[in-house]
């Protein structure tokens, strides 16, 4: 129940702590949101994190990419370890340690990080989408798959209305909070030899040369380009965001935390398109806090269930 303490070792405590510190120190957005849930579940969504991470950073490494693959089937392989209960507290593994804890403690479908294994080793031989459906199989797998683990940690109020559709939801949520990064991203990604953005798309707007400068493509239309996705991405929160009346009070006020902030990037890319090409477009820290404030205090919860009585959400 929220609130509720239960008995934690010293060596999975610690555990958490260094996947706690992994969280705060590389994922400031996520960090922000999950600091307002109960102990136990910021707990379990930062040991979420940090294997996640672990996977990321290794997709994202300077390695070759037949050491990338023997390294993220090694992760795999560290996973089957925590799904079958085979990780013992003094693992020296601390990530490890922590996931295999809040598997025992919460429903998580562990399955998700295989797909997020999956995806990054789609990355790994370089994959392109030609179509938003090709894309949306890569972000279902990268981040639809973590709304889905997040799920596992935060339950469903009970009585919820519609409960049996939230792993949906959260998996809409995903693919929303995935495309705006991917948005973010496009110069950098760009420099790391990756399009994500469907190839459908770019050549639509004459964006198909790629974006490895700080100005579009000559002759393209850059700006029609992201407005385009902008309005893809606000498609997906506003399905995704049916989520957030079937949460507890506090679990709703994390996910309307995180996926309030990347709504607010898409609000500063859609008034500014070309700004993701000169630099990573963030929000200060009064921003944050005014979003998390509306989390906590319910307003985006209450809006959404309106609309869904309206029948517009």
């Amino acid at each position: 129940m929220e609130g509720q303490t239960t008995y934690m070792s010293p060596p999975v405590q610690a555990a958490y702590s260094y996947c706690e510190a992994v969280t705060g120190q590389q994922a400031r957005n996520f960090a922000y949101g999950i600091r307002l849930l109960p102990n136990e579940k910021r707990q379990a969504m930062s040991a979420l994190y940090a294997f996640s991470r672990r996977v990321d950073d290794i997709g994202d490494g300077e390695l070759d990419a037949g050491t990338k693959r023997t390294r993220l089937e090694s992760t795999r392989e560290l996973l089957d370890r925590v799904r079958h209960g085979k990780v013992e507290e003094d693992d020296t593994d601390p990530v490890a340690v922590a996931l295999a804890d809040a598997a025992r403690r919460f429903p998580l479908p562990l399955g998700g990080l295989d797909e997020l294994i999956d995806g990054v080793l789609m990355d790994v031989r370089g994959a392109t989408y030609d179509t938003w459906d090709d894309l949306k199989t890569y972000c279902r797998c990268v981040a639809g798959a973590i709304g889905r683990l997040s799920l596992g940690v935060f339950g469903t109020a009970p009585g919820a209305r519609g409960a049996e559709r939230a792993a949906e939801y959260a998996d809409t949520l995903g693919l929303a909070l995935q495309l705006t990064n991917i948005l973010r991203d496009v110069r950098e990604d760009a420099g790391n030899g990756r399009t994500y953005l469907p190839a459908d798309d770019l050549a639509k707007f004459g964006c198909s040369d790629g974006f490895h400068r700080t100005t579009p493509p000559p002759g393209s239309d850059f700006a029609g380009l992201v407005h385009f996705e902008v309005r893809r991405a606000r498609a997906l929160f506003a399905e995704g965001y049916r989520l957030l009346p079937m949460l507890d009070r506090r679990s709703g006020a994390c996910v309307a935390a995180m996926a309030g902030i990347y709504r607010r990037l898409l609000d500063r890319i859609e008034r500014d398109p070309e700004a993701v090409l000169r630099g990573r477009v963030s929000l200060p820290g009064h921003e944050k806090a005014y979003v998390a404030v509306r989390g906590l205090s319910g307003l985006d919860a209450r809006h959404i269930s309106r609309l869904t009585a309206r029948g517009r959400a």
